[in-house]
């Protein structure tokens, strides 16, 4: 089954038809919330795409981008009130180059509060519910593009992946999301919180149509064609981001490594006891630290707004805790330079020295693993705590457990949806590739993807 991107490329499907149906849609399933602002001249690019010639590889696509990624002409509110009267007068780099492969921007889409969290409950423009389950998350903080891209009111879009808000969101509504090796596609007009860990990534109904739009993200024409599956080993963590898992997820995740073995992939364990604690360890002290630096800078530039007056107009009580008590000055776990520093230290002696023990493993492509240790949440209840092994825990540290040390350490990343049963809630499937082989890690992500993805959108 072809995806309407495909078909749209392929000359199948109409500009205009296309923007028609996603608009329709969109309007229909306005209660999720996955749309801060739609364009109002969608249906006017749309004309104009199907009466010129092509002039690029996406000609004619109308994509979702999330609303901290600058589009000119159109707010970027970042999630937040304080920002809503922001509109950047040109667009973020990544836009550029959808715009010159022949893309048009259909809307900007919810996110969690300046993408400070993992659920996309925003209290500032309301929650993004998960279209597999309204009463539930969509995840984040992401979740505004990949509930449009599930419900089929976006065929493609944009998100941004700190420490798992691409992949989350996408393994979440079960659709596809990659996150690139951090520096692959240029990172200018986003609104930022970490130099080390941020970067932005496409999100779509398949990963076959994240190989052509990181082609034309990364600028980077490279063949992502799928291996022959004998050919493939995969690495399978012993420990860390294998357990604990909820019994949902635990039934799906040994459902898919039968089908990889019996697919002739061989399957080889991996000890990565060794990240238990990096996001404490390293990943929090290297954001915090940078988001205390890097905000206040793009605020004065930007919008004129200090930190002082963002964070008294914060609605969402998660985020506004955390601009509290550690992001701004004087705050009481600010973290210090000296803290800071020890962060990327340890990030090259123990998380990236790790990850390259793994891949000296003769052969392994890609570590594979669960995006997330449980399933969407719900909205009434789960957004703060959740229940894991018998444990209640922080929603937070939770659903970036398994996506954060990766994106500590700059890896690329793909969440690959998965066919799940009658009732069943979504599940993606991880896989975590070396430095700069986004396009091979793609390639065997289309393999999986047809070994276990779930149905592609219609």
């Amino acid at each position: 089954m072809t995806t309407r991107l495909e078909r749209l490329l392929t000359g199948r499907l109409s500009s205009v038809t296309l923007t028609e149906q996603l608009l329709d849609q969109a309007e229909r399933t306005a209660g999720l919330g996955a749309f801060i602002t739609l364009t109002e001249r969608a249906l006017d690019l749309a004309h104009l795409a199907d009466q010129t010639e092509p002039i690029g590889p996406l000609h004619g696509l109308p994509i979702a981008v999330k609303d901290n990624i600058h589009v000119a002409g159109m707010p970027n509110t970042a999630g937040t009130v304080a920002l809503s009267e922001f509109v950047p007068r040109e667009d973020s780099e990544v836009v550029t180059r959808l715009r010159a492969a022949g893309a048009f921007v259909l809307g900007k889409a919810n996110l969690h509060e300046l993408a400070f969290g993992a659920t996309s409950a925003n209290t500032a423009f309301g929650p993004v519910h998960n279209p597999a389950d309204p009463d539930r998350f969509a995840g984040g903080s992401s979740g505004g593009t990949a509930a449009a891209i599930a419900v089929g009111a976006a065929v493609a879009g944009l998100g941004t992946d700190t420490g798992g808000s691409v992949r989350i969101p996408a393994a979440l509504t079960g659709i596809a999301g990659l996150r690139p090796t951090t520096g692959r596609y240029p990172g200018a007009g986003v609104t930022p919180l970490s130099s080390t860990r941020d970067t932005v990534g496409p999100m779509a109904a398949s990963v076959r149509d994240l190989v052509v739009l990181d082609a034309v993200l990364a600028a980077d024409p490279a063949p992502a064609e799928p291996p022959v599956a004998t050919a493939v080993v995969l690495g399978v963590p012993t420990s860390y981001f294998t357990a604990p898992l909820g019994p949902e997820t635990q039934a799906v995740w040994e459902h898919c490594l039968g089908v990889l073995e019996g697919a002739g992939i061989t399957l080889v364990p991996v000890d990565t006891a060794v990240f238990d604690t990096v996001e404490r360890d390293i990943g929090v002290p290297i954001t915090l630290y940078e988001a205390a630096r890097l905000l206040p800078a793009y605020l004065a530039t930007a919008t004129g707004t200090g930190m002082e007056e963002l964070t008294s107009r914060i609605a969402s009580p998660d985020v506004r805790m955390i601009f509290e008590q550690s992001l701004l000055g004087g705050a009481p776990h600010a973290i210090s330079r000296a803290a800071y520093e020890h962060a990327l230290r340890l990030r090259e002696e123990r998380l990236i020295a790790a990850y390259r023990r793994i891949f000296a493993v003769p052969d392994i492509s890609a570590i594979v693993f669960p995006v997330t240790p449980l399933p969407a949440g719900r909205l009434d209840r789960d957004t703060a705590e959740v229940v894991l092994a018998g444990q209640r825990l922080p929603t937070f540290e939770t659903y970036i457990r398994n996506t954060g040390p990766g994106s500590i350490a700059g890896l690329p990343g793909v969440a690959v949806p998965v066919r799940s049963g009658p009732g069943t809630l979504p599940f993606g499937l991880a896989l975590d590739g070396p430095w700069r082989s986004d396009r091979r890690l793609l390639g065997l992500a289309t393999l999986v993807e047809e070994l276990v993805a779930a149905p592609d959108q219609a």
